[in-house]
């Protein structure tokens, strides 16, 4: 089972940006799918973005699209999550997840590995 590993959150200014990056432990990183989700407080889990295992195809959900970006360098066994112009309902803990490269790496239930997560808070 790959062990994921986040960093990378903190505290940011709304308008500004943060690099999350996620570590995976497989040597076999490059058959994954990846992706991240996030929860806010009181709010049920989001999926965010998601990277194919190839790192050839993308999905953003609407509420980060044109902001985030998602990429993979499979020599180093991580993803990437690049999220600029902040906003404070962007406050979340973020995960990273895993999936097969069988699954459809658009959807949270193609995901079976997930990390600890990462905080991000933006302030107003």
């Amino acid at each position: 089972q790959v062990q994921l590993v986040e960093s990378g959150g903190g505290l940011v200014q709304a308008g500004g940006s943060l690099r999350l990056s996620c570590a995976a432990s497989d040597r076999t990183f490059s058959s994954y799918h990846m992706g991240w989700s996030r929860q806010a407080p009181g709010k049920e889990r989001e999926f965010v973005s998601g990277i194919s295992w190839s790192g050839g195809s993308t999905y953003y959900a609407d509420s980060v699209k044109g902001r985030f970006t998602i990429s993979r360098d499979n020599a180093k066994n991580t993803v990437y999550l690049q999220m600029n112009s902040l906003k404070p309902e962007d406050t979340a803990v973020y995960y990273c997840a895993a999936g097969r490269w069988t699954s459809d790496y658009r959807k949270v239930s193609g995901y079976s590995n997930w990390g600890q997560g990462t905080q991000v808070t933006v302030s107003s």
